[in-house]
């Protein structure tokens, strides 16, 4: 691309996306207001192209009900806790840490921090789905909610229930799980499970769609196949689900079981796939599609209605692709409108549509380019727009509109912390993460403290850049309360409640100074959330409408696109530069500048409009962004 300029008017571009609006990707309101399946031609349901996903991490979302909180007994690692466990309070400093953490030892990420537990349930949720209503979210998106003992729950005992602590009889739910087997019949409706599909009801009633974690790739060890092959060994029935390297000898003193782990974690127990290695294991196949129909449609009355909407797939890649055609081809026989998006981080094109999936979580199309530009201002304007538009190319037209376009999530630092810590924290700034030692645990330089104004007006960039881009915005929990945070465990704080008062953050995690911020929810975050979601709600051009790039400016630092369906055409133009700039955007046919109907900061009134030589001119002081209706 050019040095200083480099305008983007191509024509087969600009036919490309209104093939997509005529395509039917178009919504036809603004807000969904019923769950009525709407017709789709492919694997994206039509409802998609409304969504604004909201990330919930169960265990630190809300505590709506205390007397299912976790015990002792049902951490991953008892033996290694002390006796004086006890639930973390949920309003404490993250930092700092109570006494039976300091008795097991002085390294915050070594000890401790993995065994708490908060007593998030769904409860909580359900308690809050107004909230998220209010928001203007309208669809969620559950990190695992099945039975596991670990805090994260990748690690699941069960693909059928969920997690006992979740629900209100955890006792109960133990007791009746401990008869069951992989067949089906014996499969029992829990207190958990039931209590999950009235958050589903309660959900659906508010026309708020629900999405949840499939982990098809692995187990826990508590897992009850796995679990029946480390009591019974070789005279188990469920052997060939995973892949055992040898059994242990009962004739010696040694335990000789050994078996393959997902990236040799052995509390990860990885199944095994058919022998030429096309397709997953028959058994472990099998019992996943008994249990995707169990939370797909749980009355088999076949009415999907009273089941979940759609499912995202953990570590997809390491599953065979004939699994995942055979998987997504039983999903919406249950189904048409379900969704289901992979976690893949890489260029996903072929994967998606091998395998049948709707979409992937956006890393490689969106998270990684809007970090490198508007996080980290490492990557050119030009080079921003340009791979923006090689890398959307590469998925047919309706996936693009189907694509979850994140930006932080559990498996990296907060957008918040991101900001604070741009170009400074470690060796590649303008890569995005892929593990976790983006945080003091791995870069002693890294930040923990609050964003300052200048940041929060970054962090707002980002949000209208999520709001006003081709494909589904997804917020992760928090973010909009003004939340930060490192990456794991420190993306995974118990989120912030304006109705509950919270210790200031003081300690930190490396003994390092550090100024004592306030964490309570921020009024001002939430309103600018509140209010660039409410633009894409009401903008139906920005949800469905064709996607066309105007203005990449390398020597102001700022770009400009389009978002056009057959009634509206609005200009996004978004100045990532420190200082005040005048954008000439080309713009033919247009004889009036219009109107600004978002700015990121400040007084809409301020910015300049106008129209000249057939260029429409946007005003924009530093580190803003506006939307333009144009006539």
């Amino acid at each position: 691309m050019a040095a200083s300029s480099v305008s983007f008017r191509l024509a087969a571009l600009f036919v490309l996306s209104l093939l997509a609006v005529s395509a039917g990707c178009r919504p036809e309101s603004a807000l969904p207001t019923r769950l009525d399946p709407l017709p789709t031609g492919g694997a994206e349901p039509a409802w998609v192209t409304d969504a604004i996903f909201y990330q919930i991490f169960p265990e630190r979302f809300a505590n709506g009900d205390l007397a299912n909180d976790p015990t002792r007994a049902s951490l991953e690692y008892v033996e290694a806790v002390p006796e004086n466990w006890q639930i973390s309070p949920w309003t404490a400093d993250w930092y700092s840490r109570a006494d039976w953490e300091q008795d097991m030892g002085d390294n915050f990420y070594e000890h401790g921090v993995f065994h708490r537990r908060y007593g998030g349930d769904l409860q909580g949720v359900i308690d809050r789905l107004d909230y998220l209503r209010d928001l203007g979210i309208n669809a969620l998106y559950f990190n695992p909610l099945f039975y596991a003992r670990s805090l994260h729950k990748y690690d699941g005992n069960t693909f059928h229930h969920i997690d006992p602590y979740f629900g209100p009889d955890p006792d109960g739910d133990l007791a009746l799980m401990a008869q069951e087997t992989s067949e089906p019949s014996t499969w029992h409706m829990t207190a958990a499970d039931s209590l999950f599909f009235v958050l589903v009801d309660q959900a659906h009633q508010r026309s708020v769609r629900i999405v949840i974690d499939g982990v098809w790739n692995h187990t826990g060890r508590d897992f009850f196949a796995f679990a029946d092959i480390r009591e019974r060994q070789e005279e188990s029935p469920y052997k060939e689900w995973y892949i055992i390297n040898t059994f242990d000898d009962p004739a010696t003193p040694e335990n000789e079981f050994a078996y393959e782990g997902w990236w040799g974690v052995e509390t990860l127990p990885l199944f095994a796939d058919t022998p030429d290695g096309a397709d997953l294991h028959p058994g472990p196949k099998a019992y996943i599609f008994d249990a995707t129909r169990r939370w797909m449609d749980p009355n088999g009355d076949g009415d999907p209605s009273d089941g979940v909407d759609g499912w995202r797939l953990d570590v997809a890649p390491d599953v065979p692709t004939a699994f995942w055609a055979d998987w997504n081809a039983h999903v919406r026989s249950l189904n048409p409108q379900a969704y289901t998006v992979s976690e893949v981080w890489f260029d996903a094109s072929r994967f998606l549509q091998d395998g049948g999936f709707s979409a992937t979580m956006n890393y490689h199309g969106f998270a990684f380019l809007v970090k490198g530009f508007l996080v980290d201002n490492a990557l050119s304007a030009s080079a921003f727009l340009q791979q923006h538009e090689e890398r959307r190319a590469e998925y047919p037209a309706p996936m693009q509109y189907a694509m979850q376009n994140l930006i932080d999530s559990h498996d990296t630092d907060r957008l918040a912390s991101m900001i604070v810590n741009a170009r400074t924290a470690y060796d590649q700034p303008e890569k995005y993460d892929y593990d976790v030692n983006v945080s003091p645990r791995g870069y002693a330089s890294y930040q923990v403290r609050k964003p300052d104004a200048r940041e929060r007006s970054i962090q707002q960039l980002v949000a209208l850049m999520q709001m006003a881009g081709l494909g589904a915005p997804m917020i992760y929990y928090g973010t909009e309360a003004g939340m930060w945070g490192a990456d794991d465990p420190d993306d995974r704080m118990p989120m912030v409640w304006h109705d509950v008062a919270y210790e200031p953050q003081r300690s930190d995690p490396l003994g390092r100074p550090r100024p004592e911020n306030g964490m309570d929810f921020d009024e001002n975050v939430f309103a600018f959330y509140k209010q660039v979601i409410a633009l894409r709600n009401e903008q139906p051009a920005l949800r469905g409408g064709a996607f066309i790039p105007l203005l990449a400016d390398d020597a102001l630092n700022s770009i400009a696109f389009a978002r056009r369906d057959a009634d509206d055409h609005l200009v996004v133009a978004i100045n990532r530069s420190e200082l005040a700039q005048r954008l000439e955007i080309p713009l033919d046919g247009f004889s009036e500048a219009g109107r600004v109907v978002f700015v990121t900061s400040g007084d809409a009134s301020a910015i300049e409009l106008g129209i000249e030589q057939e260029r429409l001119i946007i005003g924009l002081p530093a580190l803003t962004g506006a939307v333009v209706a144009v006539q």
